[in-house]
């Protein structure tokens, strides 16, 4: 069978653990993702299954939307609460206006350097595999669009914005590039991807809800 898998990734496993279940769950091999989520990141997270496989491309190349949490006062050297943290000198006098100023600067297409601890590759090896190793990775910074940015909440240390994005944008550099604007560092402390194209979290499947005798019931069908 061929189709669409809209599934809720909770924290804690990998995208990839999470095609691994999916194919013991269906018993069909060939299965994949549309888009990596961090292990410590949850929600959409479309998994392509059979011939559906093909669609790849079209999946990656939609716009996202996240809800993104953010500490500010400290830094990540992996720009996320997964990484070593540095504390700065905290300005918890920040205003929710001076943040809302700063957002709009990351309106429209910029230009962002990617965080080094990610699998974009250098001479055929991964960046945070050189950073693990103690290689700082020289990453050329990429365009991209940032469609819309706000606040939803905000008590210091923490900021929650929602994010519009092309594909390619890192949160975690967007999270860090805002706590250097801001002039107090931050890092992403939590992170949900909420939205890829027309799919949401209204209708995701979460995977304790799936089994190998109601999947195909989840299925979502696509033109090959």
């Amino acid at each position: 069978m061929d189709g669409i898998l809209n599934i809720y990734k909770p924290a804690g496993p990998t995208s990839h653990d999470i095609v691994d279940k999916i194919r013991k769950i269906t018993g069909i091999k060939k299965v994949g993702h549309a888009g990596t989520l961090d292990p410590f990141a949850e929600g959409i997270l479309i998994i392509l299954i059979g011939k559906t496989t093909k669609l790849q491309p079209r999946f990656m190349a939609m716009d996202k939307t996240y809800v993104a949490t953010l500490k500010l006062g400290a830094i990540s050297d992996t720009y996320d609460k997964t990484g070593k943290i540095i504390m700065c000198e905290a300005k918890p006098h920040t205003s929710k206006d001076k943040i809302e100023n700063i957002l709009k600067q990351f309106l429209g297409e910029i230009k962002q350097v990617p965080p080094i601890y990610s699998a974009i590759k250098i001479k055929g090896k991964k960046a945070y595999e050189l950073a693990r190793k103690g290689q700082i990775p020289q990453l050329k910074p990429r365009k991209v669009k940032i469609y819309n940015i706000q606040v939803l909440k905000y008590k210091y240390p923490y900021l929650e914005i929602k994010v519009k994005c092309s594909k390619g944008t890192y949160i975690r550099s967007l999270a860090h590039d805002i706590g250097q604007k801001l002039n107090c560092g931050a890092y992403l402390e939590k992170l949900t991807r909420t939205q890829i194209g027309k799919f949401t979290t209204k209708n995701t499947v979460k995977l304790d809800k799936l089994s190998s005798k109601n999947w195909t019931k989840k299925i979502i069908s696509a033109n090959i």
